[in-house]
């Protein structure tokens, strides 16, 4: 259990601090919404990491890691949200300067679920959860030791996203990001824009 506990714990780690779709959107949530804005968008990927979990403890996993259609299906879907989410960042980074105080930006916005739709739609987030699954959980593994190591994996997300959005919501940081937020938002859409092209060209 101990040596299994430590391989989620380790590649959890490694993909969590590997940038990604769902860290350029949490750092463009945290920039436009301050704090608030950041952890929900960080719930929202959680809430994603638990759908992807679940599908793949049940087996469906396997099915899309096998199934062409369904794992093309999901990274199309993923794409257009992605490229959706930067064109709306750099066309918000034409207007002029308006981020109020970190606890009222935007207040209208679903950042929860932009969290989750990013997330759930990722292929990879399946192909992840799947391979780590199955070289960490064997047949004789019991419903106890399974939710331990889920329970590990979440921990560590939850801990690794709270950490990011504090450090990128202190005065200093978000100072100097207020200063060039234009530049800023034109940036992060324009990495949306490249990363769901990316994902749309991913081979499995």
């Amino acid at each position: 259990m101990i040596s299994q506990l430590l391989v989620v714990v380790s590649v959890t780690c490694l993909v969590m601090v590997a940038p990604g779709p769902d860290m350029v959107l949490v750092l463009r949530n945290t920039f436009l919404g301050g704090r608030r804005g950041g952890l929900l968008t960080s719930g929202g990927v959680l809430l994603g990491n638990l759908v992807h979990i679940t599908y793949c403890l049940l087996g469906i996993g396997w099915l899309i890691s096998q199934s062409i259609v369904a794992f093309a299906l999901l990274k199309y879907a993923a794409a257009l949200y992605l490229v959706y989410l930067g064109i709306m960042s750099f066309r918000s980074g034409a207007g002029a300067p308006d981020l109020g105080t970190a606890g009222d930006r935007r207040p209208g916005r679903n950042w929860l679920a932009q969290g989750f739709i990013n997330n759930v739609l990722n292929p990879k987030g399946a192909l992840f959860y799947f391979g780590v699954f199955t070289v960490v959980i064997a047949p004789g593994t019991s419903a106890g030791e399974m939710t331990v190591l889920v329970a590990s994996m979440m921990l560590v997300s939850a801990s690794f996203w709270l950490l990011f959005v504090s450090t990128i919501d202190r005065p200093f940081i978000r100072a100097s990001l207020t200063r060039s937020q234009r530049a800023v938002n034109r940036v992060l859409g324009g990495l949306l824009i490249l990363l769901g092209v990316r994902v749309a060209l991913a081979q499995r």
